[in-house]
């Protein structure tokens, strides 16, 4: 918090919190958060100077420049390549709640096989209706008369059942199955938690969603990532927006930080929170915008927690009205790779590219990527 930047940065925030780590603050808006920093690092300091959502999400999610000739893999698709072999789950490996942002490809040239599964529906609802999954106005009692229908009909699997090729199809079908009807459905519903650690994530789709990714971290999943719904592109009304969402974002990610630390998963498990810029300094009071922030990749926060990054630090700073990066600047490069690297995912391995072309993790230094190391400081 820059509580000394005036009204044209701040807008109406006034009160900033202090957090349980001596020294670090926080906004007004996260309460709950500032009961968990011991928990997790901030990264005051991320950057790379590019303002357009496309891009800006690919070099987040990538660390590759824009524009290349190659269209590289999402971090959740190299997940899942690496991930996925040790991986025995009947749930994707790497999953989306609850839609894409739709920004680039996320699996890149590794093809549809690594795409995310993207579970559709609200984890609020009374009925989380995951695509492919749980289908709407179908109950389960009715999805097992489906099958049981379908295996009466089957005349053929039955005079065919010494092929292996029909063995392999049914093998399929019990998976799909198991799936819907089985432990990988039961996954995906919420109704078995207790009332009260349901109210605890929030009664919202973002806190459901917290909820909805701790019960498939429990159920081994490599990469889960949740998609705040609407986003946070506050061109207009800024601080009319961020009332509502803040809480909501606080909420949910504390409780699932909490819940992780209890279950003792946080150890094994990185959490990662930030967008694919931050948000101009200098709010535009004229109208149309009436008190909005604009896209801004100079400078930005970025959260990470869990999986041997150490709570209750902070990487870097930034100036004294956020404008610029004023210590330790970290780039997605530095940010991914100490990702990939407390994963034990070796970031400078090839990629299979479907044409036998040279592609590797992360970018090599060679290729001029800005870089000013890993996060050894808190690793």
């Amino acid at each position: 918090p820059k509580p000394d930047a005036g009204y044209d940065y701040n807008g109406p925030l006034k009160k900033f919190l202090p957090t349980n780590v001596e020294g670090i603050q926080l906004s007004e808006w996260f309460p709950q958060l500032a009961k968990q920093a011991d928990k997790y690092a901030l990264i005051r300091s991320m950057t790379h100077r590019n303002n357009g959502h496309e891009t800006a999400a690919y070099l987040m999610q990538t660390a590759h420049v824009p524009g290349e000739r190659l269209a590289y893999p999402s971090i959740g698709a190299v997940f899942a390549l690496f991930k996925g072999p040790d991986y025995k789950g009947l749930i994707p490996p790497y999953v989306v709640l609850t839609r894409p942002q739709g920004r680039f490809s996320e699996e890149g040239f590794l093809g549809p096989r690594l795409k995310p599964f993207a579970t559709g529906g609200d984890p609020n609802a009374s009925r989380f209706e995951v695509e492919g999954v749980v289908a709407r106005g179908i109950t389960d009692e009715r999805q097992k008369q489906r099958r049981e229908l379908l295996e009466r009909l089957d005349s053929m699997g039955k005079a065919m059942e010494a092929s292996p090729q029909l063995a392999v199809a049914e093998e399929t079908r019990k998976q799909a199955y198991e799936l819907i009807l089985g432990e990988g459905r039961q996954v995906f519903d919420l109704s078995r938690e207790k009332p009260e650690v349901r109210d605890r994530y929030g009664r919202h789709t973002f806190g459901q969603d917290c909820l909805a990714a701790r019960r498939m971290v429990e159920a081994g999943v490599p990469y889960i990532v949740i998609n705040y719904p609407g986003g946070w592109d506050t061109h207009k009304d800024h601080f009319q927006t961020m009332t509502r969402q803040c809480p909501q974002l606080d909420q949910g990610l504390a409780a699932l930080l909490l819940d992780l630390h209890e279950r003792g998963l946080l150890e094994s498990t990185i959490v990662w929170c930030c967008g694919e810029f931050g948000r101009g300094p200098k709010v535009d009071w004229q109208p149309p915008w009436n008190g909005g922030r604009n896209h801004y990749g100079n400078v930005f926060t970025a959260l990470v927690a869990g999986g041997g990054f150490k709570g209750g630090q902070v990487v870097g700073a930034s100036d004294a009205k956020a404008e610029e990066v004023k210590d330790r600047p970290v780039y997605p490069v530095d940010l991914l790779g100490s990702i990939y690297k407390l994963a034990g995912i070796d970031y400078t391995a090839k990629l299979p590219h479907p044409m036998g072309l040279e592609a590797r993790v992360l970018p090599d230094p060679s290729e001029g990527v800005k870089s000013a190391g890993l996060l050894t400081e808190i690793m």
